[in-house]
């Protein structure tokens, strides 16, 4: 009877995650999905403990766990900054990694406790997904430490790269698949165990540091996949259903995200692992231009009048826009333009931010309705037909040398054609490059006006304007 129920249990909760990505997939069903995955989530616990065969002293070990895990849970996400999440999901992935280490540990120390064999005798279909989810889980738990480190400002964005780097990274590779082999075969040997974790942690460590600031969005959906696929291995070890289907799906849905992410930046997946790409430049003092090239430079009175006179503002966010917190000043400036019958949308770029879907979060924080946001497809024809177009925070997803200049590292990468409008509005702190480390040609452009300072403070000041 309890193992009945446990697997009928279960299978609701894979549907109630199925259900609860479908929702996350829409911002105006995100809420319903959020909470369908977090009812899918108790019932999974809740069935873990109605299959039976947990000592007293494991449960309260297991209730402790959680209470401690919950309550910091719940502290972390009542204090998280919007601009933070990207480095809070990092963190995320680094736990789920370790928690599939450890679990493929136990499994190994006590096979007797998940019924797959006894010391040494483990089944060889065990010993084969144990190991798969130890160097996954390891993997992922140190590529994650050093994504949050680097997103976090703890490490330098830049790529960190050697001679020879991919080279040891291919040998680190095939070792690790050698010693599961021979993991494999010697039944289940302690030893090779934390070979395999040892060198698992370095591939981690050395895939993620060539890695730069303009490849984060995918490095952040890569390890969610990574986490995903890590706990549906340790899932088949152990037996448990819940493990198995939530871990396929998240990492079948970080794998697809990874390729969107790809897609939107023109580059492969093998490429971003490479690395090398999105080294952050310096910021420089803003002035009148950069070298022999001159920039057209106002002033926030000089952005509302021409807002003010204008029948059509496509707004674009990004980065720039999510440090400074310009969200709600942003819909505030929004607003007070669409009350005097000015068409106002907004456009989002699919690598804007530190992570897939950053920009269209901290526009739902402001409560920027779902109507007027729209991704790079569906906004891009409607650039030409802008009067004004507010870039604030955003750089090289609207950097015109990705379809002009062949020899630019951003070259072929899908932009949002901002410089087809009448009239480029680009708020800024300085001159400084993006992420790719390339100059902006729209800095330069004739109908561009450069408006430099606090992302924040320069729209506050045009709410100003306006109002006056």
């Amino acid at each position: 009877m309890n193992e009945s129920f446990t697997s009928f249990a279960y299978l609701v909760a894979a549907v109630l995650f199925i259900l609860a990505l479908r929702g996350l997939s829409h911002p105006t069903t995100s809420r319903r999905g959020n909470l369908l995955g977090i009812i899918g989530m108790v019932i999974a616990i809740f069935a873990s403990f109605a299959h039976g065969g947990m000592t007293w002293g494991g449960s309260l070990l297991i209730l402790l766990g959680i209470a401690i895990g919950g309550s910091i849970g719940l502290v972390v996400a009542q204090k998280i900054k919007m601009t933070a999440l990207p480095q809070l999901v990092a963190a995320f992935h680094s736990l789920v990694g370790l928690a599939a280490v450890c679990v493929a540990a136990s499994a190994l120390n006590a096979p007797e406790s998940f019924g797959i064999g006894l010391p040494h005798h483990i089944h060889t279909e065990s010993l084969i997904e144990m190991s798969l989810g130890l160097a996954i889980g390891a993997v992922t738990f140190t590529g994650s430490l050093i994504a949050f480190a680097k997103l976090q400002a703890l490490m330098k964005g830049t790529p960190i790269t050697f001679a020879g780097q991919h080279q040891l990274n291919a040998g680190i590779g095939i070792g690790i698949i050698v010693l599961i082999i021979a993991f494999v075969i010697s039944g289940g040997s302690f030893f090779l165990f934390g070979l395999i974790a040892l060198l698992a942690l370095a591939l981690g460590f050395l895939l993620i540091i060539p890695i730069g600031g303009a490849d984060m969005p995918v490095v952040v959906s890569m390890l969610n996949s990574y986490s995903g696929w890590a706990a549906c291995g340790i899932g088949f070890t152990i037996g448990n259903l819940a493990l198995i289907v939530t871990g396929a799906l998240v990492g079948s849905s970080g794998a697809i995200l990874s390729y969107i992410m790809c897609k939107g930046m023109n580059r492969s997946i093998i490429n971003v692992i490479a690395g090398g790409f999105g080294a952050s430049g310096d910021a420089v003092v803003a002035g009148p231009g950069a070298g022999d090239k001159a920039v057209k430079i106002g002033s926030a009175e000089d952005a509302g009048f021409i807002m003010k006179n204008a029948s059509k503002v496509i707004i674009v966010p990004g980065y720039g826009m999510a440090v400074s917190q310009a969200q709600h000043a942003l819909r505030e400036m929004a607003d007070i333009l669409k009350k005097d019958n000015v068409e106002v949308k907004y456009a989002i770029h699919p690598v804007a931010g530190r992570m897939p879907g950053h920009m269209n979060v901290l526009l739902a924080e402001a409560n920027v309705p779902y109507d007027e946001v729209f991704e790079l497809e569906q906004i891009n024809n409607e650039f030409a037909t802008a009067d004004v177009v507010y870039v604030i925070g955003a750089n090289d997803v609207t950097n015109p040398a990705a379809k002009t200049n062949p020899a630019s590292p951003i070259f072929g990468m899908p932009i949002l054609e901002v410089d087809k409008a009448k009239t480029v509005l680009f708020v800024k702190r300085g001159m400084a490059t993006g992420y790719a480390g390339v100059d902006n040609e729209l800095f330069f452009r004739d109908n561009t006006m450069m408006l430099f300072g606090d992302a924040k403070k320069m729209t506050e000041e045009i709410v100003k304007a306006l109002n006056h």
